[in-house]
């Protein structure tokens, strides 16, 4: 049985960028008018993530995080397609009939104006209007003369231009996760952190951050190191966060994370009192840096 009949629109929306946000608001509000389902369909792991693994872009978003932000602007239903061989070498038309047509009941389309599917990436918006739906095409948002694309935050974020990516977000660069028990080395030296190990097999930054997270309804400054720990001999992505003046249990919490400032990049370190006496230095510019903020 498809679902009820559905306004659906199709994309990777990482990030959920101000342009993301545009699409989604016209897609609900046309919903809501016409009495249909809200749907958006997006993939799993990213189409270029399957095709070109080692060129794919970091992420911005975790499917987790782009959920969330979809189900807060008011999706009804998030369908996530794996992509893999099988949807690779679906054509454009089996593609229209068995997902949009079949599954969702599509009424009315929303598409990008450059957007391509189907095997060999031959379906596009002329090739859509052939079917029994409304099909609709929106350009690119433009903000300040620059097209928001997820690819243009991302090296914002390479750059270290929060705050010009925060313009392109609509809000902070943020990471979100699951707190989980670590070495537990922190708490040895004086300096607990909440520990995060992130899904992304690629992020666009890493280094030491001056950052920020609304924990037990207050918002809470910190510093935190995000990325591998060569010190240790750990290769995986970690979001190790130091709160300052926090004293409460995160375990097992999901919490987000806000990044304000690069400080420095990642580092190897020879002994543990050289790290311990770099952690020091981190939290010190951390704590100049949120003192001067707005001065």
């Amino acid at each position: 049985m498809p679902l009820s009949r559905s306004a659906v629109t199709i994309g990777s929306f990482d990030g959920v960028h101000l342009g993301h946000q545009q699409i989604i608001r016209r897609l609900t509000d046309y919903a809501k008018a016409h009495n249909l389902q809200s749907v958006v369909i997006t993939f799993e792991p990213q189409p270029r993530e399957f095709l070109t693994p080692d060129k794919a872009p970091a992420r911005l978003s975790s499917l987790t995080d782009k959920a969330m932000r979809l189900q807060a602007m008011g999706v009804d239903q998030l369908v996530v397609l794996p992509f893999n061989s099988r949807l690779r070498a679906l054509s454009a038309d089996a593609f229209v009939r068995e997902i949009l047509v079949d599954r969702l009941n599509t009424q009315w389309l929303q598409v990008g104006d450059d957007f391509r599917f189907g095997a060999d990436r031959i379906g596009n918006v002329d090739f859509l209007r052939q079917y029994d739906f409304e099909v609709t095409d929106l350009p690119s948002l433009c903000v300040e003369g620059e097209r928001v694309s997820s690819t243009l935050i991302r090296n914002c974020i390479a750059s270290a231009d929060f705050a010009h990516a925060e313009t392109l977000l609509g809000d902070r660069f943020q990471l979100s996760g699951r707190v989980i028990y670590g070495r537990q080395l922190g708490r040895t030296i004086g300096v607990p952190t909440a520990n995060m190990l992130l899904p992304h097999k690629k992020l666009p930054t890493s280094g030491v951050f001056a950052i920020s997270a609304d924990l037990a309804g207050k918002t809470v400054s910190g510093v935190a190191n995000l990325g591998p720990k060569p010190t240790v001999g750990d290769p995986r992505f970690w979001l190790e966060s130091h709160f300052f003046d926090f004293e409460g249990q995160l375990y097992g919490q999901r919490i987000t994370v806000a990044l304000h400032k690069r400080l420095r990049g990642i580092e190897t370190f020879d002994n543990l009192d050289a790290l311990k006496s770099q952690i020091q230095q981190d939290i010190q510019a951390a704590k100049a840096w949120f003192a001067n903020l707005g001065k």
